[in-house]
C-alpha cells in the first residue's frame, strides 16, 4: 500500500478542499488522523465514486472485505428461493446490493462475475451468496489481469502464439466491454501448458495485480487442456489464491465474523434492555429515568456527492420559504 501513499494524499487534499467549511470545527490535523485511520481500517471506499473504488489495491480488498461483511447474512438465512439455509438472488440483485456501498458500480462488472458462476447459463438465473462472492472477488480485484488473458485465449484458440503481452492501459480500468471467448470448441479450450506460459509472461510485464505464479501453474499442470472460463472458475474456487489475496476468509468460515457478532449481540442487548419495561411502569417513574447521552462524533468528511445532494435539497429549501414569505 506505501507505493499507493501518493493517491490517498490527493484524494485527501481534494476532500479537505471540497468540505473545507465543515472541517474547520475540527481542525487540519484531526480530518487527516482520521482519514488515515480510515483508510487502514479499509472503511474509507464506502459511499465513494467507483473510480477510487477500483483506484488501488488496497481499496478494492477494502470493498470486497466490506461487501462480505455488510452482506453475509443473504448467505445465511433462508429465502423463498431456496430449501437450503441461503438466498439466491439474480446477478441484477447482486448489483443492486453493490451499489448499496458504491452508487456508480457499474453493472458490466456484475455481469461478468455472474458469467463466471453460470457459464452458458441465462443471467437471470439464480446464484448462492458464496459463488457470487467468489467469483466476484477474482473478476474485480484482477481485472485488468483477466482482459490480457482474455486476449491471450482467444489468440490460442486461433492458432496463434502470443509474442506479445497484451497489459491493459489505465483507461481499460474502466471495464469495457469484453466480449466471451468462445468456449464450444471441439478440443475443449486451449493446451494448459502453453496457456500457463503466456500467463507466465504476462504476470512477469503487467504492473497490475496477478494471482500468484506458482498457483496458477499448479491449477493448470493438472490439466492438458482449459478452458477459458474453466480457467476463471478454478481461480474463484482456489483457496490458495483466496488467501494471497487476503480479503475473504476461507469458504468454511465465509458466514463467520466474531467481531461483527459481537457488536450486533451489543445493540441487540441494549435494545432489549430498553423494552423491558412493563406495563405497570407509570409515565412519572418513566420520567425520572436518566437519560444517558452516547457521544457521537461526527466525521469530519463525508462523501463528494452526499454534500452535494445535502446542498441542492438547502437550496430547495431556501427558495420554498422565499415563495412563503412572497
Amino acid at each position: 500500500m506505501l507505493r499507493h501513499v501518493l493517491t490517498y494524499m490527493e484524494d485527501a487534499v481534494s476532500q479537505l478542499l471540497e468540505n473545507r467549511e465543515d472541517i474547520s470545527q475540527y481542525g487540519i490535523a484531526r480530518f487527516f488522523t482520521e482519514y488515515f485511520n480510515s483508510v487502514r481500517q479499509g472503511t474509507h471506499i464506502l459511499f465513494r465514486e467507483f473510480s477510487f473504488v477500483q483506484a488501488t489495491p488496497h481499496n478494492r480488498a477494502s470493498f470486497l472485505r466490506t461487501f462480505w461483511r455488510c452482506f453475509r447474512t443473504v448467505g445465511k438465512n433462508g429465502g423463498k428461493y431456496s430449501s437450503v439455509c441461503c438466498y439466491l438472488l439474480t446477478a441484477q440483485e447482486y448489483h443492486c446490493l453493490l451499489q448499496l456501498l458504491c452508487p456508480d458500480f457499474p453493472m458490466e462488472l456484475t455481469q461478468k462475475a455472474a458469467r463466471i458462476v453460470l457459464m452458458d447459463d441465462a443471467m437471470d438465473c439464480l446464484m448462492s451468496f458464496s459463488d457470487f462472492l467468489f467469483a466476484f472477488q477474482i473478476q474485480f480485484y484482477y481485472s485488468e489481469f483477466l482482459e490480457s488473458v482474455a486476449a491471450i485465449y482467444q489468440d490460442l484458440l486461433a492458432g496463434k502464439n502470443p509474442n506479445t503481452v497484451i497489459v491493459p492501459t489505465s483507461s481499460s480500468g474502466q471495464h469495457r466491454q469484453r466480449q466471451p471467448p468462445n468456449d464450444c470448441n471441439p478440443l475443449e479450450g486451449v493446451e494448459a501448458s502453453l496457456f500457463y506460459q503466456c500467463l507466465e509472461s504476462l504476470c512477469d510485464r503487467s504492473k497490475y495485480s496477478c494471482p500468484p505464479s506458482a498457483l496458477v501453474k499448479e491449477m493448470l499442470s493438472s490439466v492438458q487442456r482449459m478452458t477459458f472460463y474453466g480457467f476463471l472458475m478454478a481461480l474463484a474456487k482456489d483457496e490458495g489464491i483466496n488467501r494471497a489475496l487476503g480479503a475473504l476468509p476461507d469458504k468454511g468460515d465465509l458466514f463467520l465474523d466474531p467481531a461483527m457478532d459481537q457488536e450486533l449481540e451489543k445493540l441487540v442487548a441494549q435494545v432489549s434492555g430498553l423494552s423491558v419495561s412493563g406495563p405497570a411502569s407509570s409515565s412519572a417513574d418513566t420520567a425520572n429515568m436518566p437519560v444517558r447521552n452516547s457521544p457521537r462524533i461526527n466525521s469530519p468528511w463525508k462523501p463528494l456527492h452526499h454534500r452535494r445532494k445535502m446542498d441542492a435539497e438547502s437550496e430547495g429549501s431556501n427558495e420554498e420559504t422565499d415563495s412563503s414569505e412572497n
